[in-house]
């Protein structure tokens, strides 16, 4: 199995060093993974990379611009079926792809393990024993959280699986999946310590959480912040931690938290 990098010129806040392609080829065939945004330089580079090479499929971990916008564009010339969970602005797959599922290149099985959190719909890629992460971990750049609960329980699921390299969707490869998975968990929890300290301190809306919360993180990427911090609350709120009135997700709106939570927080 040989795994290739090429990098989306497209670096930002949002993307590190740039967005990650990742080719996975076995016995003369390939695999790509987020084959990256619509860029025509991007393009090119990862066509080179792959040439010599027959293409077997084009997998994404999920609908982000960012990560598929050259999927569909690539699977028709190379005549390969793109998959991944579901459609999505400029994606349209071929196949869809769901928890369990196999694809095969070459001698290699990649599995198909359903990791949402970071969307509804994100994948992860297990070949041997590589496991492909997308968004759902990454490196140098922090994981904007749709859905907490789901996204802790899927970090929980990929723990010990027997994994010895993450390829993330940005920045570089990690070793110790499990430390990196266990401190993952940890940063998340330490925030929802934080979010309830800063609501029995006062804080009443959610711009006003991630004001307090979020001191250390570029202000240009409080309004994503905030997003992280909707989905913490709606955690909380199933628990019974906190109460969410309408349109609480929203940057000024407020914050309940139902007595005797308060003490405790």
């Amino acid at each position: 199995m040989n795994v290739i990098r090429v990098v989306a010129p497209n670096p930002g806040l949002f993307t590190g060093a740039g967005s990650n392609t990742w080719l996975l080829e076995s016995c003369g065939c390939v695999a790509v993974i987020d084959p990256g945004p619509v860029c025509e330089e991007h393009r090119r580079a990862v066509v080179s990379a792959a040439e010599g090479f027959v293409p077997a499929a084009v997998l994404v971990t999920h609908c982000h611009p960012d990560h598929v916008g050259l999927a569909n564009d690539l699977a028709a010339v190379w005549g390969v079926p793109a998959m991944g969970a579901s459609p999505g602005p400029g994606f349209k797959p071929d196949r869809l792809l769901a928890d369990g599922d196999v694809v095969r290149v070459g001698d290699i099985p990649i599995e198909v393990i359903s990791t949402p959190g970071h969307t509804a719909h994100h994948l992860c890629f297990r070949a041997g024993p590589a496991l492909f992460t997308g968004d759902h971990i990454m490196g140098g750049t922090s994981v904007i959280v749709a859905h907490m609960a789901e996204y802790l329980e899927s970090l929980e699921r990929i723990r010990g699986i027997g994994v010895e390299m993450l390829y993330p969707g940005h920045g570089d490869p990690m070793e110790d999946p499990d430390e990196v998975i266990d401190w993952y968990v940890e940063h998340r929890l330490e925030r929802e310590r934080q979010i309830l300290g800063a609501i029995g301190g006062g804080a009443g809306s959610v711009g006003a959480i991630v004001e307090e919360c979020y001191q250390d993180v570029d202000s240009a990427l409080h309004l994503l912040a905030a997003r992280s911090v909707g989905a913490h609350l709606r955690k909380l709120a199933a628990e019974g931690v906190v109460e969410l009135p309408q349109g609480s997700e929203d940057w000024l709106a407020p914050v309940v938290v139902p007595a005797g939570h308060a003490e405790e927080a």
